[in-house]
């Protein structure tokens, strides 16, 4: 798809680029380590840049000692493929400490001569010769320039480490302005003596503000590269994250190591779902386009800008459901008033599972989403199916979610360890449970018709004997038995109608359905000649069952037929007995006798003798319907336990990622509202305080409650101390309604509690009830940041936030985890994109009226990137700031 490709190449923001910031000219070898190097200074230049681009290196650094003669031609070669250089040298100071000094990508060699003059070496040229100034001075001209610094080979002879002792060095190491240095490897491979300084551990050397976590100042690989082949060595390169590759963006680097570099023997960025790029047709956002970064994106803008507007048509064109009412209200205003009616919203996407693969969504307002391949035609695949982890939190979302223990507890599903078999196997066991309540309660009523039709037949069987005692039984006897010679009769036409029925499902099945095998269902599965034997299969199948079928009609006509011929032959018996009877009819009534009722009492007693039967069925089909249902009731209870342990592990797990911020624990069986709505529903009448009480029972069980309500009142009144007449109604609840409630899953709540002890104090844990709005939403969006490898998007977090928890709490989280997951932010909160070190930062310029129907927004290309982008780095300052002179006089007034 074209789109999708010009968005991967033009990725937005910052990314890592591959560095070799200590490149040496031709000479080097020759020059310092006695060493004879073949070819001339053209040739060499072409071969290390070749060597670049064959080992992935973008950016190099050209740090001659004491000379920038051989800049220009690095330069020019570069340019040829693509290869940013940065001019500079190596100097070594008054105390022998030698230090990379890197500038601006199109300073000129005339003022990079001046410079090397400034520091003390007045005739330029490849020299081992020691600059007058000393370290510390080298630090602040080089600043000063407009260039940076590294301190190089730190750990090695001449090296800022080396080099110095005692408390000059201690006070080199904690000059402020030393920024970087250059190690062989990682700092884990150090001495100890100097892996303690560098890890910031060691309390002579502690510096006041450290680079990183476990850095005191920012570390890269860069060894002296003499010979293109030195480019193949892990120690050589390191990885340094810049949106534009400048002399700021290695400072924003070095200033946020952990965020910014990468060590050649660090572990790769883990790769995840991506959204890749946002474009609109129409609405507020008309003709704008977002190309996404992989890690932390950051929309900002005033008020009116569109940043609710991008987060809310993410919402849609993903198909996603907002949580809470207020939520979905306000997505819908602004799909109808911002977005508006004929507006298309389309989305590129990457999934890598199960393969690396790349998606078009399209949404029209207000049509659903269409998705499309990466060859542009449409799939079947819903956005559901391709980002099924993707979560999307409109503004105050959050602060929602926090108030629902609900909603709390779905906030874990993701730390679940999702067992397929275990949640088919929950499916199964609920259908079969519905299956046999059906069951059950349609044998007891017809157990309960049969038991009130023979309710009637011992008085009939009396009356019957009475006529029997007049003698009607002998005159009669012919007639009575045509009774049940006919009810034999009707018999075998019913045992011949099942399999009636089953001919007729045969033939509904048949030709068997083959469109599974089709050439089209099997195009794409390389097995597809193995598995189309199948529509042979299938072919020779239905033939077979077809003759099957026309048998078991032949035979069940032929069986037909001979019912109806014994039919005929016994109807003329039938009409011989008629006659005798109607003869001794007449003679019964001039003696007062009604012979017709006997027969009548005979006939409605062999009617319901059969029932006598089909009574006993039932009663045993009813003993295994419920012996079933028992087994199925324990399995039933085995499974939502199995459920409740993985959410309990999870909790579990969850508190050992956040053990200093967050605990969370989980109640089973804590949300009792689906059996407080069936007991108002099917039981009715007021129940008020006995569902109140109910709902206080801690552990409780259903089956338990289900026993004592079968028990009755008094046990309900002991167990869970309920009013007398409410005990009384639950314990009257009929069979079907006691079913349903052990069918009830009652789903587990969640208890979070966060801790708002200040840093270093000993932990305060607080339930969430129990807490400010903003600390809930600080609790609820720790867990958002936990553990998932699909996009996180959220309006305006900070609105929900407390300013503390931000920075001491959210933002550490947010770094960690950017490195494995995409955030999509909006935000006005600088803690956020600052401290966070956001990759792509947004910014967006409203006109007109803001996010209304008659406003529109748009996006300055030059404030796009990260804030190492000057333009981007000036609009931060300029609208979560308030501007360079308000921040400064914040900071005045602060102290700080």
């Amino acid at each position: 798809m074209v789109q999708i490709e010009a968005t991967t190449e033009s990725m937005s923001g910052a990314r890592f680029h591959k560095c070799a910031l200590q490149v040496n000219p031709h000479h080097y070898a020759g020059s310092f380590r006695g060493q004879c190097q073949e070819g001339n200074e053209a040739n060499y230049i072409e071969s290390i840049m070749n060597k670049a681009v064959e080992t992935g290196v973008t950016v190099l650094a050209i740090t001659d000692h004491n000379s920038v003669a051989d800049v220009p031609a690095f330069k020019q070669a570069a340019a040829e493929k693509g290869i940013h250089v940065f001019p500079g040298f190596e100097i070594e100071s008054n105390e022998g400490i030698h230090t990379l000094c890197i500038y601006p990508q199109d300073e000129d060699r005339e003022k990079l001569e001046r410079y090397l003059g400034e520091l003390g070496i007045l005739e330029p040229g490849p020299s081992a010769s020691l600059s007058s100034a000393s370290f510390a001075d080298i630090l602040e001209k080089v600043k000063e320039h407009g260039g940076i610094t590294v301190a190089a080979h730190a750990t090695s002879s001449k090296g800022l480490l080396k080099a110095l002792n005692g408390n000059s060095r201690i006070r080199a190491w904690q000059n402020d302005a030393l920024a970087a240095i250059q190690i062989p490897g990682p700092v884990c491979d150090l001495p100890v003596e100097f892996r303690s300084i560098v890890e910031n551990k060691n309390a002579d050397y502690r510096r006041t503000h450290p680079a990183g976590n476990d850095l005191a100042v920012a570390v890269v690989n860069a060894k002296d590269i003499s010979e293109p082949d030195d480019l193949d060595d892990a120690s050589a390169t390191c990885w340094i994250k810049m949106s534009e590759v400048s002399i700021e963006g290695l400072r924003q680097a070095f200033l946020d190591p952990d965020s910014r570099i990468r060590l050649s023997t660090d572990p790769e960025p883990e790769e995840h779902a991506e959204l890749l790029a946002l474009s609109w047709e129409g609405g507020f956002l008309d003709g704008a386009v977002i190309r996404f970064n992989p890690n932390l994106n950051v929309m900002v803008g005033g008020r009116g800008a569109g940043k609710s507007t991008v987060i809310e048509s993410l919402r849609y064109v993903l198909g996603k459901e907002a949580v809470g009412e207020d939520s979905q209200k306000a997505h819908m205003g602004m799909v109808r008033h911002v977005l508006r009616s004929g507006t298309k919203v389309s989305l590129e996407v990457r999934s890598h599972r199960p393969s690396k693969r790349d998606y078009r969504m399209e949404r029209v307002v207000p049509n659903p989403p269409v998705v499309r391949d990466d060859n542009g035609q449409i799939s079947s695949l819903l956005p559901q199916d391709i980002l099924p982890g993707v979560e999307v939190y409109g503004q105050h979302e959050i602060s929602e979610i926090s108030k629902s223990p609900e909603k709390r507890t779905s906030l874990l599903d993701r730390f679940v360890a999702h067992d397929e078999t275990l949640n088919s196997r929950k499916l199964s066991v609920r259908r079969d449970l519905e299956q046999t309540r059906k069951a059950i309660l349609d044998t007891q009523s017809e157990l309960n018709g049969i038991e009130e039709r023979l309710a009637a037949l011992p008085g009939l069987e009396e009356t019957l004997e009475r006529y029997r005692d007049a003698g009607l039984e002998e005159r009669l006897g012919e007639q009575s038995l045509i009774v049940r010679e006919e009810r034999v009769l009707d018999t075998i036409p019913e045992r011949l109608q099942s399999f009636w029925d089953l001919l007729e499902t045969l033939r509904q099945e048949l030709p068997i359905d083959q469109a599974f095998l089709s050439p089209r269902a099997l195009e794409e599965l390389p097995a597809r000649e193995i598995l189309s034997e199948g529509v042979e299969i299938l072919d020779r199948l239905s033939g077979e069952l077809a003759q099957v079928a026309n048998l078991l009609e032949e035979a069940l006509n032929r069986a037909g037929d001979g019912v109806e011929s014994v039919r005929e032959r016994w109807s003329i018996r039938k009409d011989e007995v008629e006659a005798a009877y109607q003869k001794a009819l007449r003679e019964l009534q001039q003696s007062a006798v009604d012979g017709e009722e006997f027969i009548r009492l005979r006939r409605e007693i062999e009617s319901l003798r059969p029932l006598r039967e089909r009574r006993t069925l039932l009663t045993r089909l009813e003993r295994e319907h419920s012996a079933r249902r028992r087994t199925l009731l324990a399995e039933w209870e085995d499974v939502k336990a199995e459920e409740s342990r993985l959410l309990d592990r999870a909790a579990r797990s969850v508190g050992r990622k956040l053990n200093e911020r967050v605990q969370v624990a989980v109640t089973t069986a804590g949300n009792r509202q689906p059996l407080s709505k069936l007991l108002r529903d099917e039981v009715g009448g007021r129940l008020s305080e006995a569902i109140d009480s109910l709902e206080r029972v801690q552990d409780f069980s259903l089956p338990e409650f289900v026993a004592s309500c079968r028990e009755g009142a008094g046990a309900l009144q002991r167990k869970y101390a309920l009013p007398s007449s409410q005990a009384q109604r639950l314990a009257e609840a009929s069979t079907e309604s006691l079913m349903r409630i052990e069918e009830l899953e009652l789903s587990p709540t969640t208890v979070i509690r966060l801790n708002t002890a200040q840093p270093g104090a000993p932990p305060v844990w607080q339930e969430l009830d129990d807490l400010s709005t903003g600390q809930k939403a600080t609790a609820v969006l720790l867990l958002l940041l936990l553990e998932s490898d699909a996009p996180l998007i959220v309006d305006q977090p900070e609105d929900d936030l407390d300013n503390r928890f931000i920075t001491e709490g959210i933002v550490p989280k947010m770094r960690d985890e950017k490195r494995r997951r995409q955030f999509i932010f909006s935000t006005h909160n600088a803690n956020i994109l600052v401290l966070g070190d956001a990759e792509l930062i947004v910014g967006l310029t409203p006109s007109g009226e803001g996010e209304s129907e008659s406003g529109r927004a748009a996006i300055r290309q030059d404030h796009v990137g990260s804030i190492d982008s000057p333009g981007v780095r000036s609009l931060v300052e300029d609208i979560l700031e308030g501007g360079k002179d308000a921040f400064e006089t914040r900071r005045q007034k602060y102290g700080f």
